[in-house]
């Protein structure tokens, strides 16, 4: 049996490989354990899923599991994203939460995330104590708990099933000037890429458009992350339909992507840029900042201008929770698309920040583009780009040692200054580089910096012929 391990965000396998039911009643187990300890134990466990092969079923099966421990499962009635999950452990006042989903991997995936009773990613040292739980399961051959049936346990309300959506409508109907964006007709379309966020928009704005909004376990072929290569059908039918921009959803609808009404993609950092401006100079918004090292400098000068406190994290949203859940964050934001937002959870959310954003293009009376010009012209153009190279385990190692050895140049590229805090992230006059080892996947991420997209390719190309 594949080792189980939790990586950046829960633990994921390939379907059947590793991520059978045989291993998910052995996590399933070691996570009801670590939380019956919880004083809200009495409020339960709160269980989603998104729209992958067999997720209901793995959803089930853990929810059997844990309810068969003696504790209360509140369990999903149906495809559910990962920010209904955890606004709902903190509605329902609940223990914890766990999604059964593998976020913006590839279709043979699945996963297991946890969630904290603060409504977002478990912290590092929660995890470590599940996975203290499931160390001597994973040595058995068979599972030290006797399954109740799963129709006795909904008979005897040990299993409850919850209307997650109608919770997660309700709460971010109170939350954007919905009555706005429909006054200035703001006309959007919404990819769902397949995933847990299909039929959630047009509950919150009768009339969006929407694409890849159909169920659909193999993503239609393609890869559920709103990255610009997987978004060319959304910018076609932006600029065909005449939308005001578009917004696309990740396999949980926790990631957000977005294309301006010109075609063009709009990544996370400018997002994330277009947000701090609105929610510090129209809402006037106090606190602090928070990013992953990944993330655009873009928002250090922001926060520089704005004399703002900013905090760095390494890769993955678990760090940036634990600040929104400790200090006064005003947004919290990482690379690959995931952005929180003070006043809604300490965890991400694409469907609330696309829809911020259509609030931000009715208050302000600005195009998409005309948001990113304004940010460019105040301070200065940020282009980036990430490759990620599938590498067998010897590659990745003979990668990872070169730039471990903080090189003085790559390619042609000078080395001003290095940061080992996760990967290796080397500055130059230019912008910077980042390598860093995938925590969910068996690849390499290069990421890179500067103020043209010309610069980023060569800094990019540079790092990945580096040995």
């Amino acid at each position: 049996m594949a080792h189980i391990k939790f990586g950046t965000d829960g633990w994921r396998g390939v379907i059947a490989e590793d991520f059978t039911f045989s291993n998910i009643e052995k996590v399933a187990l070691a996570t009801g354990r670590y939380f019956s300890k919880h004083k809200k134990i009495d409020h339960g466990i709160v269980i989603g899923y998104d729209a992958r092969f067999l997720s209901q079923e793995f959803a089930h099966r853990s929810a059997q599991v844990i309810a068969s421990l003696g504790v209360k499962v509140l369990l999903a009635d149906k495809i559910s994203s990962t920010p209904m999950v955890s606004l709902a452990v903190l509605k329902k006042k609940a223990a914890g939460g766990i999604v059964i989903t593998a976020s913006h991997n590839p279709a043979k995936y699945n996963g297991f995330k946890i969630k904290g009773d603060f409504g977002g990613p478990a912290h590092p040292e929660m995890i470590t104590e599940v996975e203290n739980e499931l160390a001597p399961l994973q040595e058995l051959p068979e599972l030290p708990l006797t399954l109740q049936p799963f129709d006795d346990l909904v008979k005897h309300r040990k299993i409850v099933f919850v209307n997650l959506t109608k919770i997660y409508v309700e709460d971010l109907q109170t939350k954007i000037e919905f009555d706005l964006i429909k006054a200035k007709r703001i006309h959007i379309l919404h990819d769902a890429m397949f995933g847990a966020g299909m039929g959630i928009p047009e509950l919150l704005l009768p009339g969006i458009g929407t694409i890849r909004s159909e169920y659909n376990p193999s993503f239609g072929g393609g890869h559920p992350e709103p990255l610009a290569q997987n978004l060319e059908e959304l910018a076609v039918e932006v600029r065909a339909g005449k939308y005001h921009f578009g917004f696309a959803t990740d396999g949980d609808a926790d990631r957000v992507g977005a294309i301006d009404e010109k075609g063009n993609f709009v990544d996370s950092h400018r997002i994330f840029a277009i947000l701090l401006k609105y929610l510090v100079e129209r809402k006037h918004y106090k606190g602090a900042v928070a990013k992953s090292l990944s993330v655009s400098e873009i928002i250090t000068k922001m926060c520089d201008s704005y004399n703002i406190k900013l905090f760095e994290t390494p890769v993955g949203f678990k760090y940036l929770c634990r600040l929104m859940v400790e200090k006064d964050i005003i947004i919290a934001g990482e690379e690959s698309g995931g952005l929180g937002v003070k006043g809604h959870l300490p965890e991400r959310d694409g469907i609330f920040v696309g829809f911020l954003l259509a609030e931000i293009m009715a208050v302000r009376g600005k195009k998409l583009s005309e948001l990113v010009k304004e940010l460019f012209n105040e301070f200065g153009e940020h282009h980036f780009g990430r490759i990620d190279k599938q590498l067998t385990l010897p590659e990745k190692e003979k990668v990872m040692k070169f730039f471990e050895k903080k090189p003085k140049k790559v390619g042609i590229f000078p080395v001003v200054r290095v940061d080992t805090t996760d990967g290796v992230k080397l500055f130059t006059k230019d912008g910077w580089m980042l390598v860093r080892a995938s925590g969910t996947e068996p690849l390499i991420r290069f990421y890179a910096e500067s103020n043209t997209p010309k610069k980023v390719q060569q800094m990019l190309k540079a790092a990945i012929a580096a040995k």
